[in-house]
């Protein structure tokens, strides 16, 4: 993977360590195509490798891809058995690859929905990639945010029945550790392909402080060059935290 361009990183910018994306547009695709709707998601499995590629490039730390939402399983029945039947040919034959670049694999939601074979090779190949140090790339299946909320604030609730905890010593900082990706830093980018404006209950507790890049470009539509300048357009962002741009110009070593 070896590098084909260097971002430009403006003084007092950084590079995003964290990057999450919500690949949308894959069934407009295919319909502007005249295929169905399933082929869409099959193409967009090329857009995958690309960003990753990208990541990988760049030096970031972690991507999050939501691939399929906790509403999504009302969309037709025939598409839902589709996606699930590529999700485990993805993991069935891309996952070795992902193991030789050093790129260690999750996946983030409640899959104890999915069929027992599933989530068999679920925990097979996070298993397969659990001691890489590259890239993390975290697939979100079957994922809420408010799933995700409420599953953190149900454990803590347990605990404190447990007489671990009580209701007084629960902060921000615990519930927060309670939560999907709570050992990764926060997303500092969000990207939304499909020409939509939301986040769709994606990550709503992690992406408080956030930046997002909408464009209008389809999922399977959406490659390197795409996502490089993605990236650019986050370097040119002033990220306050709530502070004024004099204190963060005050706070720039001399």
């Amino acid at each position: 993977m070896a590098s084909e361009q260097q971002l430009t990183i403006p003084p007092g910018r950084s590079m995003p360590r964290h990057i999450a994306i919500i690949m949308d547009g894959n069934n407009r695709w295919a319909k502007a195509q005249r295929l169905p709707g399933l082929a869409g998601h099959k193409a967009g499995v090329d857009s995958v490798r690309a960003v990753i590629e990208c990541c990988v490039e760049q030096g970031v730390d972690a991507l999050t891809l939501f691939a399929f939402s906790s509403e999504n399983w009302k969309r037709p029945a025939l598409e839902v058995k589709g996606l699930m039947q590529l999700f485990m040919r993805a993991l069935s034959h891309e996952v070795r690859k992902l193991a030789r670049h050093n790129i260690r694999l999750r996946i983030i939601g409640d899959v104890t929905r999915f069929s027992p074979d599933l989530q068999a090779k679920i925990h097979e190949a996070e298993a397969l990639t659990a001691g890489n140090t590259g890239l993390t790339l975290n697939i979100a299946a079957n994922y809420g945010g408010r799933w995700d909320i409420t599953q953190a604030a149900q454990h803590l609730a347990q605990r404190c029945l447990d007489g671990d905890l009580t209701p007084d010593q629960i902060d921000e900082e615990l519930l927060g550790s309670c939560m999907a990706l709570a050992d990764l830093p926060a997303p500092d980018l969000c990207i939304r392909t499909g020409g939509e404006q939301r986040i769709s209950n994606f990550l709503i507790w992690q992406m408080a402080y956030t930046e997002f890049y909408f464009t209008d470009c389809f999922w399977p539509e959406f490659g390197k060059q795409e996502m490089f300048a993605a990236m650019q357009s986050f370097l040119t962002r002033e990220r306050r935290f709530g502070r004024t741009s004099e204190q963060l110009e005050a706070d720039k070593p001399c």
